[in-house]
């Protein structure tokens, strides 16, 4: 998706062995590489970017113990964990890291990417807004208030802006909020977590929430459905898209994004009090020109 983060360890040395491995790492010589970060962080132990790419290599190599452990020191020196090394620990270890604990990860991810993201996901053959605009307007054609959770670049905005009064979006990522503002496509835009954000608007306030591929960064998606539940009013709707699997709960995939499982989607709709109106498989993207598992969902307070 993006370059790998970059954070200099201060250590001229350090830094030229991690570039080095890179190199290696690029050729397909892991062990090489492996070796070099090790080294790197000799000379440096605080350096968050080569402990972060010694937990991936070693991690390619098998070397799960050796990959936990890096991880753990990436994100030790790094507090903000910008890397994202709390997600790769969920994937070796089965901890589900607080939604909170990933939002210096995102906002850096998403910041880099913003400038080129409409035409990636083009390449991808994204279709989350299309999909939820057609299953949206199935159970209504006109909206008065709508809120755009993650509205990134505003491609959903622009898939439901003729079917909505008042459009207003939120995104983690200000250089992603930048790219919708340019397009003018809604009444208000604002930067900040969706829960905070959430928590912050009336009861009843809208009339649509819809959030498109936003739960593959989101752990406690059950907390978020319970929340856009209090900002709808009576008749509303909540409409997303998952990534998905077939065993139980919430994982954390081989991308680092979270998927779903359909009995997990089923339960938090029930704990929200929403009733479910719409609950199908749908690829929202590919990876490697193969469609991601997916569910599209919508449901009614």
């Amino acid at each position: 998706m993006t370059v790998p983060i970059f954070i200099t360890s201060g250590d001229m040395l350090a830094d030229r062995r991690y570039a080095l491995a890179r190199d290696y790492a690029a050729d397909g010589d892991l062990a090489a590489a492996a070796d070099l970060y090790a080294q790197a962080t000799e000379l440096a132990p605080g350096f968050a970017s080569a402990w972060f790419a010694l937990g991936e290599a070693r991690e390619a190599l098998g070397d799960r113990v050796g990959a936990r452990a890096a991880f753990e020191k990436a994100k030790d020196s790094d507090p903000q964990d910008r890397h994202g090394a709390a997600l790769h620990l969920a994937r070796l270890t089965g901890a589900d890291p607080p939604t909170e604990a990933l939002h210096a990860y995102v906002r850096t991810l998403f910041d880099q990417y913003a400038p080129r993201f409409d035409r990636a996901l083009t390449d991808l053959s994204y279709a989350a807004p299309a999909l939820l605009r057609d299953a949206v307007t199935r159970h209504g054609t006109r909206f008065g208030a709508m809120l755009d959770l993650g509205c990134g670049t505003g491609l959903a905005g622009a898939a439901f802006r003729p079917h909505v009064d008042w459009l207003s979006g939120v995104d983690l990522s200000p250089k992603m909020v930048e790219e919708a503002r340019r397009k003018g496509l809604y009444d208000k835009l604002a930067v900040g977590d969706i829960a905070q954000y959430l928590s912050e608007q009336d009861a009843g306030a809208f009339h649509l929430v819809v959030a498109a591929d936003v739960f593959a960064y989101v752990g406690d998606v059950v907390a978020i459905c319970a929340a856009a539940a209090g900002v709808l009013a009576d008749g509303g709707l909540l409409a997303f898209t998952v990534e998905t699997h077939d065993g139980e709960g919430a994982v954390v995939g081989p991308k680092m994004r979270y998927a779903h499982s359909e009995s997990f989607i089923h339960n938090a709709i029930a704990d929200a009090d929403l009733s479910l109106v719409e609950l199908t498989r749908a690829s929202s993207r590919t990876e490697n020109r193969v469609p991601v598992p997916g569910l599209l969902v919508v449901a009614r307070r």
